[in-house]
């Protein structure tokens, strides 16, 4: 059964037709991934999903409900949490008190809860405290706990984000470009990552453009073209379909190596 469903999803900008019909699935465990080449639809479709856009057609059904056009603090409380693709931290709040403000949506305060002594109960700021620093331990972050966000190098800052949106306890995870701007060696790291948040029993969705990583660790990837849905499949499918090639992957040659 799949928990995220798109029915004839469409978004228009005008005479710009950015998301063309798309229906698709996403099951609720494992990692899925959306490709395609820049302008393809595949942010707006992430924001259609989210909240962010209202679709110009077409239902999007999360967990058995019809979220169409639902605000995004309403769907992230169904439990479908998304990150960007440019990173968005508190620069002036500290490792672990950026990944605290993940859990406002389970504390009874709310935001500040999460993050000032004497407005939640202490079992509560125990709790969040707890957690924030289990979930630090989990992504490699522990060590950086009292760092200020700002001045994380970039890749760090990709796994504070992510860490952050564990916090809200995702049903379904969203992530937009997870691997851009990372090293081999900071990308490999993420892809361990990613198959341990995947195991643990969240199911992810990305888009990504780094086609050793989509390759490695999705179960099913959908493929997006001017905005069209042309290909879904497992990788090894998507990696020879010839519509995917022609649009996307380039020769067969390369394609082979994805």
């Amino acid at each position: 059964m799949s928990l995220l469903r798109l029915d004839h999803v469409s978004r228009r900008f005008g005479g710009l037709v950015a998301t063309d019909d798309v229906s698709l699935e996403i099951p609720g465990q494992g990692i899925s991934a959306v490709i395609g080449p820049n302008g393809a639809g595949k942010t707006t479709l992430f924001n259609v999903i989210s909240g962010f856009l209202a679709p110009s057609a077409g239902k999007v059904i999360f967990d058995g409900q019809d979220i169409t056009g639902r605000p995004p603090e309403a769907i992230a409380r169904l439990g479908l949490v998304r990150t960007f693709q440019l990173v968005q931290l508190f620069d002036d709040l500290t490792v672990l008190e950026n990944v605290k403000v993940g859990f406002h949506m389970q504390t009874q305060g709310g935001l500040l809860s999460a993050l000032l002594p004497g407005l939640a109960s202490r079992h509560e700021e125990q709790m969040v405290e707890e957690r924030a620093r289990d979930l630090l331990r989990q992504t490699g972050l522990a060590d950086q706990a009292g760092t200020m966000a700002a001045v994380l190098p970039y890749g760090k800052k990709r796994l504070l984000e992510i860490t952050r949106a564990l916090a809200a306890k995702p049903k379904l995870l969203l992530l937009d470009e997870p691997a851009a701007g990372l090293n081999k060696q900071e990308t490999e790291a993420l892809a361990a990552l990613l198959r341990g948040i995947a195991a643990a029993g969240t199911a992810i969705l990305l888009i990504e453009h780094d086609m050793s990583l989509v390759m490695s660790v999705t179960d099913q990837i959908a493929v997006l073209d001017f905005g069209r849905l042309i290909a879904r499949g497992t990788p090894d499918e998507v990696r020879a379909n010839k519509d995917v090639i022609a649009a996307y992957l380039g020769t067969q040659s390369e394609a082979a190596h994805a």
